[in-house]
């Protein structure tokens, strides 16, 4: 199933989100200052294209005992400039294209998926991206940790 709306997701403008990914990438490249947020860049890149089946989590729910204070600091600035130069346009094209994938009965899953992508967009540093399943198990040991 999850191929299915993978598929159904790129055909439906996933095609252009990706490219607008894409082209954040290359930016986050070519501008020297922001070569640090060219990993959140591909790691939602990743996302937008294959969205079922794959989901974003911070890494800090991935591998808590890597936790620092200072890295979240950085990485709170890093997405302060992610949001004035790439995050805010981003957001309005994962929105625009759920919206226009939410006017068809069998686009609705595939616009959620895109208004999920779209909150991501704004505040994408330190986020990486893994499997449904792998996302669920960091969540069940963190929530075990805490409360043992």
């Amino acid at each position: 199933m999850r191929t299915v709306l993978n598929i159904l997701n790129f055909v439906l403008g996933g095609f252009a989100t990706t490219l607008s990914w894409l082209l954040a990438t290359v930016l986050s490249i070519v501008f020297i200052i922001t070569l640090p947020l060219t990993r959140s860049c591909w790691e939602i890149t990743k996302l937008s294209l294959v969205p079922y089946g794959n989901e974003a989590i911070h890494v800090d729910e991935l591998e808590p005992q890597s936790k620092s204070a200072l890295l979240n600091t950085g990485g709170t600035l890093l997405n302060m400039v992610w949001l004035v130069l790439f995050g805010w346009w981003l957001c309005l094209m994962h929105i625009a294209a759920g919206i226009m994938q939410c006017v068809s009965i069998i686009g609705i899953p595939v616009g959620i998926a895109n208004f999920k992508i779209a909150a991501i967009a704004l505040w994408p540093v330190g986020r990486r991206v893994v499997s449904v399943e792998v996302a669920h198990a960091a969540r069940e040991a963190n929530a075990r940790r805490r409360f043992q």
